[in-house]
């Protein structure tokens, strides 16, 4: 379905990033000709047992492959281009972004290791370039990353602007302020279509500058006299730079924890987006070497994810550094919804070790990269759409800022909240929902991308909670059991007192097979299924539990 297209129509698809924050990508397609904005992941929730990321099902993509003309890339985070690596390795189609962003893909796709060399262009943040039937426009934006684009995508039908991740920030740290005139402008000419960022929209107010940060954290750096252990978001580089000019100011030096901290400071180094005095950076054994005043350490883990270098030292777990008395610990960042208990954890763990712990709104020590109302309603003033469709958010979200919208005067038949795999088609008098194609969730667990379906899933979340029994048995040719049943268990239950209920075990499995020789079966599916179904009812009438059941059968 979805393949259909009406003269004189142009199509907005969204395969991800709508109704969820994150694994954005939407398709632009015009007389069977498209690109695709943007090629996100998003994290796996709790229940995805052993999942490394989830990215966007490109099934509509593959079948339509020979319409798809290249992917354009509004920023540089994970949850817009951190599926690239998988997309680019079976649809190799020239991308296109600003000079930090490809330089930030470059980097994870050396590490995925493609089959052919990928096409990756460079754009300046207020270039323009033209792909099939479509002209494409960057328009610059700020962000909590340099170099992010929103995007004006001149078709034959008519203007379509998306945002991309935005805030008004009228201080930027690197004083690109947003490009208000092209906003405007475009409005003036008229507006087809907006797709704007919804992270935001229930907060009231304006998003406050990053500026802000940067003064509170040089005070933090003023009055403490310990070490200084700052956590805060890898791809955040103006923050970097503000703490790395604290540092300067208050002479320390500074070393830098986490790989993807790492990764982030030496392509950003490279290409002159962090400024970084000569003698400043220096490696963590060194850095540890120095007086406490002199230290600060640049450190992942600002989420409380578990493996990050914050994690691990809180947890007494890290080979180079513990937490001593007089440490202070900044936490630069808020918690992303879902991840509080981590951060919790996190904060109490490192308080009972004796540090300082600096971190939440009190202390003003993070700002949103995202818009908020009165930010928005402004973007919808300044381009002044036909239609709007809001994205990059959760359900609620995105009903938020379609009431922002009719606000300022939009009519309620204009404003599309789609679901992923919606097809909008927009002519230059209507528009509509009309159809749906095939969009979800594809799962990567190491190497294998789709490989673990609903089926695996289950059955980890049952081991993870019920633990394993397998009964073995030893059988000749003639079905004569030679051997067992031996009862073997793991995560089930280990005990003395326990003993007797697998000795109880045992019998039951001896009595089943007794019982299958009794009735003449000899055909091993039976015999493992009966015991297996058998067993399950036994063990659930004993303990009220479901351990997976695993018969195994050995010839001998």
């Amino acid at each position: 379905m979805g393949n259909q297209e009406k003269p004189n129509t142009v199509q907005i698809i969204p395969l991800g990033g709508v109704g969820e924050v994150g694994k954005n990508m939407t398709v632009i397609r015009y007389n069977h000709q498209m690109i695709v904005v943007d090629a996100g992941l998003i994290m796996p929730e709790d229940e995805m047992l052993g999942i490394d990321t989830v990215i966007p099902d490109i099934s509509f993509l593959r079948e339509n492959k020979h319409q798809l003309m290249g992917i354009v890339l509004t920023h540089g985070h994970e949850d817009h281009i951190g599926a690239l690596p998988y997309i680019l390795d079976e649809l190799n189609v020239p991308t296109y972004g600003t000079r930090l962003t490809i330089g930030l893909v470059k980097r994870k796709l050396r590490e995925r290791r493609l089959k052919r060399k990928p096409k990756l262009h460079v754009i300046s943040p207020r270039g323009e370039f033209k792909i099939g039937p479509f002209k494409i426009e960057f328009i610059k934006v700020s962000h909590s990353i340099p170099d992010a684009v929103a995007l004006a995508i001149h078709t034959p039908v008519g203007v379509i602007v998306h945002t991309g991740d935005f805030k008004i920030d009228l201080t930027p740290i690197d004083g690109q302020v947003t490009d208000f005139y092209k906003f405007a402008s475009l409005g003036e000419k008229g507006v087809l279509a907006l797709m704007s960022d919804s992270t935001n929209a229930e907060k009231k107010g304006y998003t406050k500058s990053e500026k802000i940060v940067g003064k509170n954290i040089e005070a933090i750096f003023q009055e403490t006299k310990g070490r200084i252990i700052i956590a805060s978001f890898a791809s955040n580089v103006h923050r970097l730079q503000q703490i790395i000019d604290a540092a300067k100011i208050c002479k320390r030096k500074v070393s830098v924890m986490g790989r993807s901290m790492v990764n982030m400071v030496e392509v950003s180094q490279q290409l002159g987006y962090l400024k970084i005095p000569k003698g400043l950076l220096m490696d963590i054994d060194e850095v540890l070497r120095l007086p406490k005043e002199k230290v600060c350490v640049i450190s992942t883990g600002s989420q409380g994810e578990p493996m990050s270098a914050l994690s691990r030292i809180a947890a007494k777990g890290h080979r180079k550094i513990e937490i001593i008395n007089d440490d202070t610990v900044i936490i630069s960042a808020m918690a992303i919804p879902g991840n509080e208990k981590y951060v919790s954890k996190l904060i109490d763990h490192l308080l009972k070790l004796g540090a300082n712990v600096v971190y939440g709104k009190a202390v003003d020590i993070h700002v949103s990269g995202h818009a908020s109302e009165e930010d928005l309603k402004l973007m919808l003033t300044l381009v002044k759409p036909k239609f709007f469709i809001p994205v990059h958010g959760e359900y609620r979200m995105q009903m938020a800022h379609r009431g922002l919208a009719l606000d300022i005067g939009m009519k309620k038949e204009n404003i599309f909240v789609p679901e992923n795999g919606n097809v909008i088609a927009l002519s230059k008098q209507k528009g509509g929902i009309v159809n749906r194609v095939h969009a979800g969730s594809v799962l990567v667990d190491g190497l294998g991308v789709g490989d673990v379906s609903n089926i695996v899933l289950r059955d980890r979340k049952i081991l993870s909670e019920n633990g394993i029994i397998i009964a073995v048995i030893s059988m000749d040719k003639k079905g004569q059991i030679v051997a067992g049943p031996d009862i073997v268990s793991r995560g089930f239950v280990y005990v003395k007192q326990s003993e007797e209920l697998l000795d109880e075990i045992k019998e039951k499995s001896y009595q089943i097979i007794e019982q299958l020789k009794k009735e003449k079966v000899k055909d091993w599916s039976t015999i493992k299924t009966r015991m297996r179904n058998e067993l399950d009812s036994f063990v659930y009438g004993k303990i009220k539990r479901n351990p997976m059941v695993i018969p195994m059968i050995i010839e001998v």
